[in-house]
C-alpha cells in the first residue's frame, strides 16, 4: 500500500475559476431576461444563493456529492428562471426589443450546460463501476480527543480501492479499548451519493496485532 500525506492536494486555480463560473452562469443569464425589479431581484438572489451553495460543495466547505450537486443545480436553475419569466409575464409587461432572441439564447445556453453536466455525470458513474478510486479522507471516522492518526494511505484489491489510517491512543488505551472508544466494533455503511453515485461508503476498524487500523471502503 502506498503512503499518502495527510494533507490534500489543492485544486488548480483554473479549476476553481471554472467552478465559480459554472455556478454563477445561470444568475448572469437571468440578468439578460429580467424585466421587473422585485421579481428580478428575488430570482437573481435565489440563483446566487444556489451558486454559493454549489461553490461551497466544490470547495469542500459543504459535505455533499459533487457530481449530484452539479446535476441538481443545472436542472433546477432553468426551472427557477422559467418561473421568473412566467411571473413577470403575468404582470403584463411587454418584452423589450430583441428579448425573444435573448430568451432563445438563454434556453440554448442552459440546455447545453445541463447536457454537458449530464454527460460528464454519466461518464463519472461509469467510471465508478471500475472501482479505481478510494474514498476521500473525510470518509474516515472522526476521532475523539486522545486518539490521533499516525499514518494514512490507500490500497486496492479485488474488491476495489480503500483508504485506511493507523491510529494510536495518547492516553495509553489498549487496542480493543481504542476500537470501543471509536464505536467501530462493527462496520457501518451509509449512502455516498444521491443520483449518480449509488455506492455506500463503509467504515470500520480492525486490530492487526500491533496497531488499530480504521478504514473506509466502498460497498455496492
Amino acid at each position: 500500500m502506498g503512503n499518502q500525506g495527510l494533507g490534500a492536494a489543492r485544486p488548480p486555480y483554473m479549476l476553481i475559476f471554472l467552478g465559480i463560473l459554472f455556478a454563477v452562469a445561470p444568475a448572469v443569464v437571468w440578468t439578460t431576461l429580467a424585466r421587473t425589479r422585485p421579481i428580478g431581484l428575488a430570482i437573481g438572489g435565489t440563483l446566487l444563493a444556489g451558486a454559493g451553495l454549489l461553490i461551497g460543495v466544490q470547495r469542500g466547505w459543504i459535505e455533499a456529492p459533487r457530481p449530484d450537486a452539479h446535476l441538481l443545480f443545472t436542472a433546477l436553475a432553468p426551472l427557477l428562471i422559467a418561473c421568473g419569466v412566467g411571473l413577470e409575464g403575468r404582470h403584463g409587461n411587454p418584452p423589450p426589443p430583441r428579448w425573444t432572441y435573448r430568451r432563445n439564447g438563454a434556453i440554448g445556453f442552459l440546455g447545453t450546460q445541463f447536457a454537458l453536466t449530464l454527460a460528464v455525470g454519466l461518464v463519472y458513474a461509469l467510471l465508478l463501476s471500475e472501482g479505481s478510486d478510494a474514498p476521500p479522507s473525510k470518509a474516515l471516522p472522526s476521532l475523539p480527543a486522545g486518539i490521533s492518526i499516525t499514518d494514512e494511505g490507500i490500497g486496492c484489491g479485488s474488491g476495489g480501492c480503500y483508504r485506511e489510517a493507523t491510529v494510536t491512543s495518547e492516553d495509553g488505551l489498549s487496542r480493543p479499548e481504542i476500537i470501543r472508544e471509536l464505536g467501530l466494533q462493527q462496520e457501518s455503511c451509509r449512502a455516498n451519493g444521491w443520483l449518480l453515485d449509488w455506492r455506500d461508503v463503509c467504515v470500520g476498524a480492525r486490530d492487526n496485532g500491533k496497531n488499530v487500523i480504521v478504514y473506509a471502503t466502498w460497498g455496492y
